[in-house]
């Protein structure tokens, strides 16, 4: 897989895929080599104004490309609901679901609608939800995948089943790295329990590495120290991080590449997995807990009200 690239993708046409948070950064990027490489694409955000933007830029790059926005707000189970109502309504088989939205540590805890920490509930909770109630689509196309986006923050933190939601104490990049390890052992756990029940779906993770992306350009919202550092450090870092064209490369290898397995997890190849080529990524030990993934398991249902059939 040394050099790969978007030249590699193979031919998508015939294929629907769904892109959370399509409408800049990595995820537009995605949309973008998927539209250009045939596949169907709809881009799943919760801003209409961004979508409709995306949407010209996409046309623009690719004429005859079929895309298409519907709007989806990770932080509202309602809208998740809602949104896997009307692809459920189409009937139409998803090929690939790409759970790629978030963002990164927001200075204070605040709350959705639904009374949860707001990391939590968009970078994950949301995408498991989203996921449980897409299954029966998935299942419906043969060779179909689910890519989680993890993120190199998830070998910092560990999980906390007692404090999911950052109740006894909220640190911006701790809450966010632990939301980016759940999604890592949410693959890993969906890959298992797919293949025991026979869903014929692959779970598997990406991370993009050092990205110079919406997410890391606007700063990591932190306090004190690490806020002064980042203000000083960012004009310096920045230049030396990939743009999301190529950050995106890890997720697009897992979404389409033969090479892709279930379970597996890809990033940059790169020096400290920063950047280079997609290869297979490291996976943090905290991730391989099995036990700690079903109970996270167990948990994310009875919070989110879905069950996996």
């Amino acid at each position: 897989m040394t050099g790969w690239t978007t030249v590699n993708i193979p031919s998508q046409r015939g294929r629907l895929a769904v892109i959370t948070g399509a409408t800049g950064g990595l995820g537009y990027e995605t949309a973008l080599a998927l539209a250009a490489a045939g596949a169907e694409v709809v881009l799943a955000a919760r801003n209409d104004n961004k979508g409709a933007n995306a949407l010209a830029r996409l046309r623009a790059a690719h004429p005859g490309a079929t895309v298409r926005f519907e709007r989806l707000d990770l932080a509202s189970l309602a809208s998740v609901a809602a949104f896997a109502e009307t692809m459920l309504a189409a009937g139409r088989g998803i090929d690939l679901l790409v759970n790629n939205a978030g963002l990164m540590a927001p200075p204070e805890r605040q709350l959705t609608v639904d009374g949860f920490e707001l990391q939590f509930a968009t970078n994950y909770l949301g995408h498991f939800a989203l996921t449980a109630r897409l299954l029966p689509l998935l299942r419906r196309a043969p060779g179909a995948r689910m890519v989680n986006l993890s993120s190199l923050a998830a070998s910092l933190d560990s999980i906390d089943l007692t404090d999911l939601q950052s109740q006894r104490s909220y640190v911006p990049f701790r809450a966010y790295g632990m939301t980016k390890l759940a999604m890592l052992m949410l693959a890993l756990e969906f890959q298992r329990r797919s293949a025991a029940a026979g869903w014929g779906v692959d779970g598997m993770a990406a991370h993009p590495g050092w990205a110079r992306t919406d997410i890391i350009s606007n700063g990591l919202a932190a306090r004190g120290l690490r806020a002064a550092f980042w203000r000083i450090a960012k004009p310096f870092l920045l230049p030396l991080s990939p743009p999301a064209g190529p950050a995106a490369l890890p997720i697009l290898f897992a979404a389409t590449s033969p090479d892709a397995r279930g379970g597996g997890f890809y990033g940059p190849s790169g020096w400290f997995e920063l950047k280079g080529p997609p290869g297979p990524a490291k996976v943090p030990a905290r991730a391989l807990d099995t036990a700690a993934a079903a109970r996270l398991w167990e948990t994310s249902e009875r919070l989110a009200g879905v069950r996996f059939a």
